[in-house]
């Protein structure tokens, strides 16, 4: 019923410090730019990006102002104009990078490639959803017989676990394709995967309780309409897979194709993401009541405040009476010291994981995150 962690006996701690070891070739290099290095700059954006930097007010990320100023000569006729772009290093975004502490938090444009700014190549790793680890996550109600509909399913033994345990997120996307069927439209690829881990229960041999899995192919569109005040940003639609890559009768999985529109107004963010389900054939289905639970879409509202960032995710059935059911989740991220953030995620309602897709809990965790929503 576990994944095998009979080697796994290390805390939590130990588990952190691994995180930051793969995180840290990610991280990129920065140097500190003053005012009298963007003097020598001729191009009149590049020197603006240059002044910004140096006074803070942007990120410092790849503006290399010693390439500009002697390894590249924007006067040598010789050189060509790619070779000048690619000498200033005016890239303001950069794989898996978050912001500077004290910079501006990225916005939809940045993460999603909405506008004509200097962006990563196809197929570079970058920021999608969260990426935190929760040190600690207390549920009020731990599933130990997890059940459904098809008998197949139905786990029938009851588990020994216990209420705490650790919990953390990856997730990344790479853009495949640029100006897909319309102007400006991408095509991307995206991951995200997510374990609760019985890491406190040695009775278990601090085994991973459940581990979800969700790879999503997407097609995004940049938009700019006013509505009431707000900012319609992006269009987009997925084709998602999620599944917990278990055997029978701990299997979970679920098809679906989602849409997608995000607006902006000032500091707030606001995501609609409705979907339908691709249905399986009934004797092969994991769990055919799962819109029921987890429901049929999700309302995701973020709010920047300084250096924090909190979000909530709301999920409905869209269907009343005793088929009213969903979730809500609230995360704040916080800085702590550089790129490291505290993270704190308190969860209510059915579908915290796939296997506790028709269970419902309150949980509250605590941790750490590298990557927020923006």
């Amino acid at each position: 019923m576990y994944s095998s962690s009979r080697n796994i006996h290390a805390c939590p701690i130990r588990l952190l410090i691994c995180l930051l070891i793969v995180w840290s070739p990610l991280a990129i290099a920065q140097e500190k730019v003053s005012v009298s290095d963007c003097h020598a700059i001729e191009d009149s954006l590049k020197r603006l990006a240059c002044y910004d930097v140096a006074t803070s007010k942007a990120t410092p990320v790849q503006l290399d102002v010693k390439v500009v100023n002697s390894e590249t000569n924007p006067k040598d006729p010789n050189q060509t104009e790619q070779s000048r772009d690619t000498g200033t290093g005016l890239r303001m975004l950069a794989t898996f990078k978050q912001d500077v502490p004290g910079s501006r938090p990225s916005s939809l444009a940045d993460r999603w490639d909405l506008d004509d700014n200097p962006a990563p190549g196809l197929f570079s790793l970058r920021p999608y959803k969260p990426m935190y680890f929760l040190l600690g996550n207390y549920t009020n109600n731990i599933n130990t017989n997890p059940t459904s509909p098809n008998p197949a399913n139905n786990v029938g033994t009851s588990l020994d676990l216990k209420n705490v345990e650790a919990k953390f997120q990856i997730s990344f996307k790479a853009k495949v394709l640029d100006n897909v069927l319309v102007n400006n439209g991408n095509l991307w690829f995206g991951y995200t995967q997510s374990s609760r881990w019985q890491v406190y229960n040695k009775t278990v041999s601090a085994a991973f309780r459940e581990t979800d899995y969700e790879p999503e192919v997407m097609m995004t569109l940049p938009v700019n309409y006013s509505l009431l005040g707000w900012k319609l940003s992006m269009l987009g639609g997925s084709f998602t897979h999620q599944s917990n890559g278990r055997a029978l009768p701990a299997s979970r999985s679920w098809n679906r194709l989602i849409g997608m529109a995000a607006l902006e107004r000032g500091d707030w963010t606001v995501m609609v993401r409705p979907w339908v389900r691709l249905h399986e054939k009934n004797h092969d289905d994991d769990n055919p009541d799962i819109t029921d639970y987890v429901g049929r879409g999700e309302l995701l509202v973020i709010r920047t405040y300084g250096k924090q960032q909190f979000a909530l995710t709301a999920r409905h059935s869209l269907k009343g009476g005793g088929l009213s059911r969903g979730s809500v989740a609230l995360d704040w991220g916080f800085p702590l010291y550089g790129y490291l953030k505290g993270h704190v995620q308190v969860f209510s309602g059915y579908g915290e994981s796939l296997i506790d897709y028709n269970h419902k809990q309150t949980t509250f965790g605590f941790g750490i995150s590298l990557i927020d929503w923006l």
